[in-house]
């Protein structure tokens, strides 16, 4: 089930995107939590099968030994990270106060279920990839600021951060900046009045608020509350329980940013996308979905990034290993590396600080524990 976020926590998420301002998890880690690092996983019915490093092919001494770096304060503010090889569950540690049953807050991570929300309703044909944003908002031509290259923004722009759009979350002066989104009263509004700066397609901005716009475009189309929709198509498939959403001041579900899940169910989504669409045999999203998330039609901060999913390489041996993963602030990522059919997900709170990006510099260690 989905739940609303406590008054005194959300307050502090609703100042927590994926920018500059936010609490992060305040209130939701337990200080008495003890670290729990396992090699061997639990069976907890919640759709995991789970197995061991060796039995999968990777080498239990180095992911152990990564799991003790943490434990050890070598990666400070990595809060769990979990281990998936050939769709089982291999290797899982908790820190920080952190526990296996511990919702975290993933800020960004959120985009990319809200790109998989969007692929299913374009699988079941309720629109489609380049259909036009003001097919699927009421009363489009009613914003200000209106002209053919707004009229002409389509999905496609959204889920690539190409809407053109005058947002730009990475510059604090930008009027479509995320957090004046927050400040107002109707974030559709808000985004909707902007002017453009750009033809769609023409630059790439990394824009939480057409985020926004693309999860209220899938809520009315499958006429749905976002929440409801996510629990019925994928959340529901994927035994997922639990979650939080950040909400606008009109109470609607976003889940751009401030999305929290357990790490066990983070991980399933790149389980989900390493499998080609299909978890524990029942396919939730389409395995052209799939194809269209690993292409890297913009760039952003000079990394891959299409579809709401960031895009990159690692060196493994003598070759390079593609990488398809989410990105939140914090420190909050899910790796899919396809062609080794690995997941990592990650979840941490080194908010607005360069350490937000640890991961990153941990992935080549577990990526040399495969063969």
């Amino acid at each position: 089930m989905s739940r609303r976020i406590p008054a005194s926590i959300g307050i502090l998420l609703m100042a927590a995107g994926c920018g500059d301002g936010g609490a992060g998890n305040a209130g939701f880690e337990n200080p008495d939590s003890p670290v729990n690092i396992t090699l061997a996983p639990e069976n907890t019915g919640d759709g995991w099968t789970p197995s061991t490093p060796a039995a999968e092919g990777l080498d239990t001494r180095q992911l152990g030994s990564i799991f003790d770096s943490i434990r050890d304060g070598h990666f400070p503010g990595v809060d769990s990270m979990v281990v998936v090889r050939n769709q089982r569950l291999v290797a899982e540690g908790y820190f920080n106060g952190f526990d296996r049953d511990t919702v975290h807050e993933l800020r960004s991570t959120g985009k990319s279920f809200i790109s998989t929300l969007a692929g299913i309703a374009i699988d079941q044909g309720l629109m489609g990839l380049d259909d036009t944003l003001s097919q699927h908002i009421p009363d489009f031509d009613g914003y200000r600021n209106m002209d053919a290259d707004k009229r002409a923004i389509t999905l496609r722009h959204l889920l690539d951060m190409s809407s053109g759009l005058d947002c730009n979350d990475w510059d604090s002066s930008s009027p479509g900046n995320e957090e004046k989104m927050y400040d107002s009263r109707d974030w559709i509004k808000f985004m909707l009045d902007l002017r453009m700066i750009a033809a769609p397609g023409a630059r790439a901005n990394y824009c939480t608020g057409g985020v926004v716009l693309l999860a209220e475009a899938v809520s009315q189309r499958s006429g749905m509350a976002l929440e409801n929709y996510a629990q019925q198509w994928l959340f529901g498939p994927l035994n997922i329980q639990d979650s939080v959403w950040r909400r606008s001041p009109d109470g609607r579900a976003t889940g751009a940013t401030g999305f929290g899940l357990r790490p066990r169910d983070a991980a399933k989504l790149g389980a989900l996308f390493a499998n080609e669409g299909v978890w524990n045999g029942t396919r939730i999203v389409s395995e052209n979905w799939v194809a269209t998330t690993r292409e890297r039609p913009t760039s952003l901060r000079n990394q891959g990034y299409g579809s709401l999913w960031w895009k990159s390489r690692f060196t493994h041996g003598t070759g390079q290993i593609e990488a398809v993963y989410t990105s939140g602030n914090g420190g909050n990522f899910v790796f899919t590396i396809p062609s080794h059919e690995l997941v990592v997900a990650f979840t941490g709170s080194n908010y607005n600080t360069e350490r937000s990006d640890t991961p990153l510099q941990i992935m080549p260690l577990i990526l040399s524990a495969l063969p």
